[in-house]
């Protein structure tokens, strides 16, 4: 299985080299001034939420950079298939870039039918931030780690629970990966969002939850218990909590991630300018600090690592949605 650190480490270099830097001998073009004009940044969901958050922080170091304003502008809904359809239709010039989330991979396989496709009609240009998962029980589990809540889970086949913000959405993914990869069988109770779906762990009314590091100081605090992270290292935010994969499952592995798209036909010039910009944003001490305490990891790539992510990441996806039976019209 293609790791994605390991796809992220692909020619970084390519990104910064000389012979693909754009504009040399060629002020004419309209690649060699790129970007002459405001960029706006198309984000698939609302504003106000942490993928919003997250584009803003980048657009605004772009912006300094190129001397350029990029304009964020929401185009939520459809489980982000709004936004998506609206860039793969869009000028293929460099001035309107999708500020994609993992839903791009899923919804080819979760919806019955789509407007774009998400390898023909987009260009990769750059990933931008990783976030894993972590596995939380209620503090009345009788499991104290990951191996034994495996055995637990395998013990009590279908009787116990699993909750998620609901079908479809990240973590419910996540979580059925882990059941199809570990052999388990659990039911799985969809909420209207991750808060009612932790409000109801706390007190054991569902034995597991997979979310998001945020939620870490009530584990801290004593009042669940983590017993594992589903990234395929160890989580910065909690280096004593092991993977997935080390604790019984190997080859385990969810990240979500959040990355910039083009239309298909843009110019290769300009993709690589906005990948190289990309990629020196995301190095600078400020944006990581202000990343990593919102629990991502800046991880800037070249966009053939992108392109290779996106691929493995539809085909992993794919596999997971055929098995649990799931469709959105």
């Amino acid at each position: 299985m293609l790791t994605r650190r390991r796809l992220m480490a692909l020619s970084a270099a390519q990104v910064f080299a000389p012979g693909l830097l754009i504009g040399r001998g060629h002020a004419q073009t309209p690649q060699a001034d790129y970007p002459n004009k405001p960029v706006r940044f198309i984000v698939p969901v609302a504003a106000g939420g942490p993928t919003d958050i997250v584009a803003r922080m980048l657009g605004d170091k772009l912006s300094r950079l190129w001397g350029q304003q990029v304009v964020v502008e929401n185009k939520g809904g459809a489980g982000t298939n709004i936004g998506n359809e609206y860039v793969a239709n869009a000028d293929a010039d460099g001035y309107t870039v999708l500020f994609a989330t993992a839903s791009l991979a899923v919804n080819t396989s979760l919806y019955r039918s789509l407007s774009y496709d998400p390898v023909a009609d987009f260009a990769p240009v750059s990933l931008v931030t990783e976030l894993g998962y972590f596995v939380f029980v209620p503090n009345s589990s009788p499991a104290h780690s990951m191996k034994e809540f495996i055995d637990y889970a395998r013990s009590r086949s279908g009787k116990l629970t699993i909750a998620s913000p609901g079908t479809g959405s990240a973590p419910f993914l996540a979580e059925m990966l882990f059941l199809q990869t570990a052999g388990i069988q659990m039911t799985h109770v969809p909420y209207r969002g991750a808060a009612p779906a932790f409000a109801d762990l706390v007190p054991g009314r569902v034995d597991c939850y997979f979310g998001s590091g945020a939620l870490l100081p009530y584990a801290r605090s004593g009042q669940v218990r983590v017993l594992a992270s589903t990234g395929p290292k160890r989580d910065a935010a909690a280096p004593d909590v092991p993977t997935i994969a080390e604790s019984g499952v190997p080859g385990y592995d969810v990240t979500a991630w959040q990355a910039l798209f083009v239309p298909a036909k843009t110019p290769p010039a300009i993709v690589r300018k906005i990948s190289a910009s990309t990629n020196t944003a995301l190095s600078d001490p400020e944006i990581k600090d202000k990343l990593a305490k919102s629990g991502y990891v800046a991880e800037g790539s070249s966009p053939e690592a992108l392109g290779k992510l996106l691929k493995s990441e539809i085909a992993k996806w794919s596999s997971v949605i055929k098995s649990v039976g799931i469709k959105i019209d």
